[in-house]
Order: C-alpha cells, then sequence, then structure tokens
C-alpha cells in the first residue's frame, strides 16, 4: 500500500518511483525474455536511441510478472481502488542505445493518432519497472515534467476532449522544468496517462532497458472524454484524499 505522502505527491507531480518493488527472481527471468526478444530480432548495426518491442501478454509471460508476480499491480490499484484495473494485453519493451547524444525540446501524452474506431489511445495509468540501473542523468532515462497531469486536464476542460486529435499529443501548455527519472533495476514507476513525459539521451555505455505497460480502469474507454478533462475519474482513491 501507498502512503498519505505518497498519494499526496502522485496528486501533485503526476508520478511515483517506488524503490526495489520487482524482486530479483522475476527481475532476472524477465531480463532473459529481453535477451531472447533481442537475440531474434536483433536492432541493426546502426540502431542509436530507442528501439523498442511490443509482445503480446499472452506470449510474455515472464514480462507480465513484473506487473502482476510482483507488489507492482496493487501498488498501482492503491491509486485507482482495489479490483479496479485490467491487466493490459500488450507489453512494451523500451530499449535506449547509446551513444545518443539527445535532449527533448518538449513533452507528449501517449494516444495519438488514436485506434481504428476513432477514439484517442487513452488509458490510466503508466506502468514502467527499470530494467537497467540508470542511477545518473544522461543514462537513458525517461524524462517527465511534474505536474503537467492537471495542465492538462485543465487545458481540455478548456478547449474540450475534442482538441486531442487537433493537438496529435502535444497539448500547447506551459511547461515546467523537466525531470530525469533516476532508479535502477526492480524500480517501479507509476504515472498517470496525462503526465507530459518524452524519450532521453543515452550517453552512458550501456543500453538502458525499461519494461511498460499501459494499464486502464475497467470501463475507462466508454468514458474518456470525461477522463480527459477530470484527472481523477479513474482514481478513487487519490480523489478521496483530495476531497
Amino acid at each position: 500500500m501507498l502512503d498519505k505522502g505518497q498519494l499526496n505527491a502522485f496528486a501533485d507531480r503526476g508520478f511515483l518511483l517506488l524503490p526495489q518493488v520487482v524482486p530479483p527472481d522475476v527481475v532476472t527471468a524477465a531480463a532473459a525474455a529481453i535477451d531472447e526478444l533481442i537475440k531474434h530480432d536483433p536492432p541493426g548495426p546502426d540502431v542509436r536511441g530507442p528501439h523498442n518491442y511490443f509482445p503480446a501478454a499472452r506470449q510474455a509471460p515472464a514480462l507480465v510478472a513484473l506487473l502482476t508476480g510482483s507488489p507492482a499491480f496493487g501498488l498501482a490499484e492503491s491509486l485507482t481502488g482495489p479490483g479496479t484495473l485490467e491487466v493490459p494485453g500488450q507489453v512494451q519493451v523500451a530499449l535506449n542505445i547509446p551513444p545518443f547524444p539527445h535532449r527533448p525540446g518538449m513533452h507528449h501524452i501517449d494516444g495519438a493518432p488514436g485506434e481504428p474506431d476513432g477514439r484517442p489511445g487513452t488509458f490510466t495509468m503508466l506502468a514502467g519497472v527499470l530494467m537497467s540501473d540508470q542511477r545518473e542523468e544522461d543514462a537513458g532515462n525517461l524524462w517527465v515534467w511534474p505536474g503537467t497531469h492537471l495542465s492538462h486536464a485543465e487545458y481540455f476542460r478548456q478547449h474540450g476532449p475534442g482538441a486531442f486529435a487537433a493537438a496529435a499529443g502535444y497539448p500547447p501548455i506551459q511547461r515546467p522544468e523537466p525531470e530525469q527519472v533516476k532508479g535502477q533495476a526492480g524500480d517501479l514507476f507509476l504515472a498517470h496517462y496525462l503526465l507530459g513525459h518524452n524519450i532521453g539521451g543515452n550517453t552512458s555505455p550501456a543500453v538502458r532497458r525499461a519494461v511498460y505497460f499501459r494499464i486502464k480502469r475497467s470501463g475507462h474507454d466508454a468514458r474518456w472524454r470525461d477522463f480527459l478533462q477530470d484527472p481523477w475519474l479513474d482514481y478513487d482513491t487519490v480523489r478521496g484524499r483530495l476531497e
């Protein structure tokens, strides 16, 4: 369970980094699964920066175990309420291959260009497990813009949820200073869907590895328009703390 300080931090900043949530044996098994993905479909010799794999969850049990075979899923539901979240059907394995001297100019939110039915690809929460140590900056770290989950919701309240398509993942809001997420293998990153984020550079000697899960609350798709304007619609526990 998350404590009051962690709930307040998520409400204010839009994300948490929780150290050493995933047990070492689960991390080791997932690392071996990533090795197999790379072995069967390696990046080209000239690839630098981001390189991703998107296996179906049913085909990647060792990767899904990072979420469901550890306290991670329960900690995610500590923000939304017990029994509210659905295990996603797809996993993202995100590599960041050096040297990649990149500094993002701005953030984005996921979900553009959208689903085949025309609905934006919104979800409730991004959960990520660090699969390599990123204790220093510019080691392939994810960049986040704290508090932008609230700014994005305000933007959609002013312009309507239909403005999502026009923004194409880049709503024109005022941006605070970004932060780089620093941690080590086994740490859990939880972020509100509306938190602005982006890929950072990697000038370290090591390939950055992370595994991401895009998690929805049950019933999310039917009320995505309301969710874009009310950031706590899917988050019963956080809403209860704020009321």
